[in-house]
């Protein structure tokens, strides 16, 4: 799930959030050409390793798996632990994991998982159902342990493993997700020695203990972050000596590297980078349906579990008529046309249409269509009348002037601001565009009217539904909290307490879609498109790697460690290294707007900071 959050935004959509490397893109260039020697000694250096290095625009939030919400955070730590399951490349059902089987009692309260007995931590030591006993325990007990992902033990009552091989978890209530809990199994071991679970980020030590396909070496806020394959991993080892994710903060320099073969993979391209790069010799480029979505937030009032309000939102945004108003000027397939330039899809519900289970749509008289003139009517039957110089007034007879929160970094987040300030504009209605580095702080502050937002959704979708439920809010205004927009509905918190409960599939699809019907209806979230994921990589370094789905998926931000796993290093490939680091296989990738989610998005606890924020 991750959001690009305004992100997964930065979670706050992509999280407390990272300040950004100024010049760090520059920087890497600039050695990689004044020092091509020592990019080969340094290859010279490893024995001809073969490195697959990773450009990210997306800072880590945390290395913590207890803090982190940011997509870049998340997809490490798929590659550093195992989750219970894991989800199918091929089409995303549930397949062993840590867990090779799994049963449940007749009354669905007591779920048993049999704990596979070929997985070691990267230390020796072997991987035992204690480990997650104490991991979910721990979530159960520590507020700071829940940060990321609370929601997800909410409902267990108790969890035990009355042997090595086996791990109980008893339930309050049945839970659906009981074969997706995206959570990664730590070491008891070694995360018990930790006090203050809201401050230990995990990148202190290295190497860092694990039991993914890959183990965490070295990491550099807003450089690079390194790791190892895992040769006892029982799945089989990565096929690359090291991967390295490399920190970029403009894409276009990501591009150029990629032309240069610098690296061998980009991500989040822009239409017009697609474009040049199909062209290019060696390089092949990825254009497939999306796990995300692209959205316009609205701040439906910032508040605490306590009940206490805060932030600055625009009170003329939490009128109903303001918010339909401003969507049904939202001309969505010129969005589609003009900024995706095709690669992506008019937005509907909340669920992107590649989870076709979930995926719903408002009835023909529930859409909001694109209509200015309907626009124009609802805010004057409002109230909110236009003055004599054509701009609207709000109730308090000022000029109705709104502020949008965007992401620096996200070409899209810009050219979509111009057009809401064109179409708004012609309402009478006034637009601040305020595209920054950190969207994490003014978001988790409330300090916004619209924010532009996303999340990776994953198949099975509670978590990004679970970020709009009162229990996701922070408990003061000070502290940290789930929340994605700080939406609060009694409505939304039964049905998704139904639709967590309910084992039904298609039962449970039409409450997720009732979910998504009663988002749209409150206008809090409005989803204007699904963007396609468009990536590119040199087909003389990399000779295959795994998309997911398989037929016609994504390769970065992936629901599982398939695509840098199964990554194999094209004969005879070479790669020129700009960060000191070897690389046979430089791989760029550069993360984008969401959502974010978000808002991706990285902080120590929101994701909005860049599109491919949240998971």
């Amino acid at each position: 799930m991750a959001r690009t959050v305004p992100s997964r935004k930065t979670l706050r959509p992509t999280g407390p959030r990272r300040p950004l490397a100024i010049g760090a893109a520059a920087l890497a260039l600039t050695a990689s050409a004044a020092l091509p020697a020592q990019g080969a000694a340094a290859d010279d250096a490893k024995g001809g390793e073969k490195v697959l290095t990773v450009a990210v625009s997306q800072s880590v939030d945390s290395l913590s798996p207890f803090l982190a919400q940011r997509l870049i955070s998340t997809s490490v730590h798929r590659l550093m632990y195992e989750y219970l399951t894991n989800y199918d490349a091929k089409d995303g059902h549930a397949i062993p994991g840590l867990a090779t089987a799994w049963k449940t009692s007749p009354d669905k309260l007591t779920w048993t998982y049999t704990i596979r007995k070929d997985s070691k931590w990267s230390d020796g030591q072997q991987v035992t159902a204690g480990d997650a006993a104490w991991t979910f325990n721990k979530m159960m007990t520590d507020r700071g342990a829940a940060t990321a992902n609370g929601s997800y033990v909410a409902n267990f009552r108790k969890v035990s493993a009355p042997d090595p091989a086996t791990l109980v978890v008893e339930l309050k209530q049945p839970q659906a997700t009981m074969t997706a809990l995206d959570v990664p199994i730590v070491p008891q071991h070694v995360w018990e020695k930790v006090g203050d679970f809201t401050k230990f980020n995990n990148d202190k030590q290295f190497p860092v203990v694990g039991n993914g396909p890959f183990v965490l070496t070295d990491y550099k806020v807003d450089q690079y972050i390194k790791l190892k394959p895992n040769k006892s991993f029982w799945r089989g080892a990565p096929k690359f000596d090291e991967l390295v994710f490399k920190y970029y903060k403009d894409n276009d320099a990501a591009v150029a590297a990629l032309r240069k073969g610098e690296v061998s993979f980009v991500s989040n391209l822009t239409p017009a980078q697609a474009s040049s790069l199909s062209s290019t010799p060696d390089i092949k480029v990825n254009d497939a349906p999306g796990r995300r979505f692209f959205a316009l937030a609205t701040n439906p009032g910032a508040q605490s579990k306590d009940g206490q309000k805060f932030g600055n939102g625009n009170p003329a945004v939490l009128d109903p008529a303001v918010r339909r108003a401003l969507f049904a000027a939202v001309d969505r397939k010129t969005l589609v046309d003009k900024v995706f330039q095709g690669h992506a899809v008019e937005g509907e519900g909340y669920i992107p249409p590649r989870f076709a289970d979930y995926f719903w749509k408002p009835a023909p008289d529930q859409k909001i269509a694109y209509d200015p003139a309907k626009a124009a009517s609802l805010l004057d039957e409002a109230g909110y009348k236009t003055g004599a110089d054509g701009k609207r007034l709000g109730k308090d007879g000022k000029p109705l002037g709104l502020r949008l929160l965007c992401h620096a970094i996200d070409p899209n987040d810009k050219a979509v601001s111009k057009y809401l300030q064109e179409w708004w504009g012609k309402l009478g209605i006034g637009l601040t565009v305020d595209c920054v580095d950190n969207v994490t702080d003014p978001w988790t502050a409330g300090e916004y009217d619209l924010a532009l937002d996303g999340y990776s959704v994953s198949p099975d979708p509670d978590y990004v539904l679970s970020i709009h439920t009162c229990a996701a809010l922070p408990a003061t205004p000070k502290a940290t909290g789930q929340t994605d927009n700080f939406v609060c509905d009694k409505q939304f918190d039964e049905l998704y307490a139904k639709q967590l409960a309910e084992y039904d599939t298609a039962k449970r699809a039409d409450l997720i879609k009732q979910m998504e019907s009663r988002l749209y209806d409150t206008g809090y979230i409005n989803v204007m498109a699904y963007p396609n994921a468009v990536e590119a990589y040199r087909t003389d370094q990399i000779a295959s790697i795994t998309t997911m789905p398989e037929a016609a998926g994504n390769i970065y931000g992936q629901d599982g460690y398939w695509s840098w796993w199964s990554a194999v290093p094209a004969a005879g490939s070479s790669a020129k290294s700009g960060s000191g680091s070897s690389a046979v296989v430089v791989l760029g990738i550069v993360a984008g707007v969401i959502v974010l989610a978000g808002i991706g998005s990285f902080l120590v606890l929101r994701r909005r900071a860049g599109a491919d924020d949240r998971e």
